[in-house]
């Protein structure tokens, strides 16, 4: 065959070839694209549900938390009044119309009760002791605390809404002697701080009492209307219209509520005391933050992928033409050129191996760079509010505000597990109770009260001798009143034991038809055991306490079923003792 006859055939071979790489080569790109098109739309609906859920857990986690310490803060409130009504101080002070030491009595009692403010009514409404010393000489004949609670014998709890727009809140009782009434005191309680807290996050907060009328808001345009009325006043700038910025259009997602037009996740919560419940509207900013950060790596994958495809493809083809135009002109030679094609093949197998190779490894770093910075992202999180928790502890240890400082502890520490469930790469589901009671351990419940007093017991070289049961002590009840109640008797054991050389604490939980608690020191013991848990009696000097610590504890203990003793050891010092009904495997307390 002459070697212009195989010129003609390798040339069209080479239009052949060129004619089949080229739709071959466009078969690919449509598959590559659909294909990118298909993941990043899967991607997307995928993560969306994830990550939707997520912040929703979060949410109603949240809200749980934000529940429960307003409830905790009216039931803390709610027996002050019982109790000074008792106080008879004041009783006598009302007797005698001699008020000059009577607001001192009630400023003293501010600090240790922790109610925003005190004041002490006559008969007649007008306001003879007030630890506000502004709003002595008011008359509230006419005001509804006044009226109902002269009329009840119990303790009332009063809304008003004020001129400004806001609301306060409060518990009144009458005092009275030989049945006679002689006036009424009332406890205010401030929830406004909860308003301030709540305004630190980009949701916006609201609690609704039962007719619906919102009470509580981080929007103070909002106080005195319904929801509905509330959603549709324009706010000005503030934390809803920050996280209202970014909207859930993308999601397909169907929204919870809007707020000025904008698609937000509501989530609600019902607060046990008269009808009240909580809202929380939360931005989808972060959803959507997080979803385009994966689906931008996936994207710059797939162009990535792309550009090699073209690259690989574009490479093989410059190889084979050259190889075909070297096959033309080495016709006239055949037996020297079938050599040179031969070792030229081979080199070019070689190539392409150590290039697929070359490839194989770059897609594998490709995987590795975009697990890591997902992984990265998400840790990235927690570490940034971690950063801005401890800024605000300290803060708050600066102004004297440890209960807030420990609360923000709190959420660092739930950042910490939430980075180690990222590394194990495992899912945690928050869940909320809705009763206000619930599963106690004992042992937990102690352990914690022992952390909290852990800066006394270290400052004092306290001796503990802790002897507990190897299984868990439950019973059914609220543990931080629970904790509050092993935390004042702690506090008396480490009071009792200031004159001793060798102070001794011993506790001992057990657990048989109920579950009990003996707290003994080795103390000079308790001089008058019967009036030891009656309100305002006290051993201690004047000014380290008003006699309260054991009859709160005391009635802690009896609203959980149970009952707190005290006496003598025989062998010295004082032995307290809280008995509990204890939980059986059933969950049902025990039958005492």
């Amino acid at each position: 065959m002459s070697s212009e006859g195989i010129s003609r055939q390798d040339n069209r071979r080479i239009r052949l070839g060129g004619g089949s790489l080229g739709w071959r080569l466009r078969t690919a790109v449509i598959l590559l694209l659909v294909v990118a098109a298909a993941t990043v739309w899967v991607t997307n609906r995928l993560l969306t549900d994830r990550f939707t859920e997520s912040t929703r857990s979060r949410a109603e986690l949240r809200l749980a938390l934000y529940s429960g310490n307003l409830l905790s803060e009216l039931r803390r409130n709610a027996i002050v009044p019982q109790l000074l009504a008792r106080d008879p101080t004041l009783i006598a002070a009302l007797q005698s119309n001699d008020f000059s030491l009577s607001t001192q009595r009630l400023i003293s009692f501010v600090e240790e009760i922790g109610a925003a403010s005190l004041m002490l009514l006559d008969r007649d409404g007008r306001s003879v002791a007030a630890t506000d010393r502004n709003r002595l000489g008011e008359t509230h004949r006419n005001s509804p605390f006044f009226v109902e609670a002269v009329r009840s014998n119990s303790t009332i709890f009063n809304v008003i809404r004020r001129e400004a727009g806001s609301y306060s809140f409060s518990y009144a009782r009458r005092l009275e002697a030989n049945n006679e009434i002689l006036g009424v005191i009332v406890v205010e309680v401030d929830l406004r701080k909860f308003e301030r807290a709540w305004a630190g996050i980009s949701d916006a907060v609201m609690v609704t009492d039962s007719t619906g009328t919102i009470i509580l808001s981080t929007e103070p345009q909002w106080r005195g209307l319904d929801e509905n009325a509330a959603l549709l006043r324009q706010p000005p700038q503030n934390a809803i219209e920050r996280a209202i910025r970014a909207t859930t259009d993308w999601t397909a997602l169907p929204p919870d509520a809007y707020v000025q037009g904008e698609a937000v996740m509501r989530t609600e919560n019902r607060i046990p005391f008269r009808g009240w419940q909580m809202t929380s509207f939360t931005t989808y900013a972060s959803i959507r933050e997080r979803v385009n950060g994966v689906l931008a790596l996936e994207i710059m994958g797939f162009a990535i992928l792309l550009a090699l495809v073209f690259y690989a493809l574009s490479r093989r083809t410059a190889l084979r033409m050259a190889l075909f135009q070297r096959e033309s002109a080495e016709l006239r030679a055949l037996n020297a050129r079938l050599q040179r094609e031969i070792a030229e093949r081979e080199r070019v197998e070689k190539t392409l191996e150590v290039a697929e190779q070359t490839l194989a490894q770059s897609s594998k770093l490709a995987a590795l760079g975009e697990m890591s910075a997902a992984v990265s992202h998400e840790l990235n999180q927690p570490l940034a509010a971690m950063k801005t928790y401890l800024a605000g502890a300290r803060l708050l240890l600066r102004r004297n505000r440890p209960e807030e400082a420990l609360a923000s502890f709190g959420r660092i520490d739930g950042l910490i597990e939430r980075m180690g469930a990222i590394t194990r790469q495992l899912k945690s589901y928050a869940r909320k109770g809705a009763d206000a009671f619930s599963p106690v351990n004992l042992k937990d419940a102690l352990a914690s009260s022992l952390s909290m007093m852990e800066p006394q017991l270290r400052q004092r070289h306290v001796k503990i001798t802790q002897i507990l049961p190897e299984e868990p002590v439950l019973v059914m009840g609220d543990r931080m009143r629970i904790e509050q109640v092993m935390v004042n008797l702690l506090r008396n054991a480490l009071d009792a034991t200031k004159s001793v050389s060798e102070p001794d604490v011993e506790i001992i939980l057990a657990a048989g038809d109920t579950a009990i608690l003996t707290v003994r020191d080795n103390g000079h013991g308790i001089e008058d055991i019967e009036n030891l848990f009656e309100p305002f009696y006290t051993t201690k000097q004047p000014g380290d306490g008003v006699g309260l610590g054991l009859a709160i504890s005391s009635g802690i203990v009896n609203d959980h079923g149970g009952r707190l003793t005290a006496r003598n050891g025989q062998h010295g010092g004082a032995v307290f003792e809280m008995r509990l009904p204890i939980l059986d495997k059933d969950g049902l307390e025990a039958a005492e």
